[in-house]
């Protein structure tokens, strides 16, 4: 997509983060209970990845936040593993090939910050994403690892570092 920055997250940002998240959420017709919906820091995303080893990023197109993706440890886990959490794009921005760079934009920090894997969840019908995910490297794995909050994510994915 052209004119489309890939940046970290602004304080400013958060409104339109949320409502990005939330609109492709409805539109995926994802449950709002145990999904990213319900998350308490979906209006506060500036300030939940404003610590070390964190940083979300936002996808803007002459000034409108399309898209968004962040990395971060994973929580409620014992080891080196980061989580790459909150991927979303609106309906415009899929299929032009935002997603891949966003991933490789999240997997770069993951590497620099010096984590050895990076895990994520998703919904078994996100297929897109999942082709996505494969393509970059991640991989099928048969349990959770942590504890996200997000029960209503059944797919789990493990990528090497």
């Amino acid at each position: 997509m052209e004119n489309v920055v890939i940046r970290p997250i602004l304080e400013k940002d958060n409104v339109a983060v949320a409502e990005v998240i939330r609109s492709v959420l409805m539109d995926l017709g994802a449950p709002k209970v145990g999904t990213a919906y319900a998350d308490k820091a979906l209006y506060s995303m500036y300030e939940n990845y404003n610590i070390p080893k964190a940083t979300y990023f936002v996808a803007e197109k002459e000034g409108k936040i399309i898209g968004c993706a962040g990395v971060a440890q994973l929580d409620n886990y014992e080891g080196n593993v980061c989580e790459l959490q909150k991927m979303y794009f609106l309906e415009e921005a899929r299929g032009k090939g935002l997603g891949s760079k966003m991933i490789d934009v999240c997997i770069a920090k993951a590497r620099e910050y010096g984590f050895d894997k990076c895990y994520l969840e998703t919904m078994p019908y996100m297929d897109g994403a999942q082709k996505l995910y494969k393509k970059t490297g991640f991989k099928y794995i048969d349990a959770p690892m942590g504890d996200t909050g997000h029960y209503s994510c059944p797919v789990y994915m493990l990528l090497d570092l």
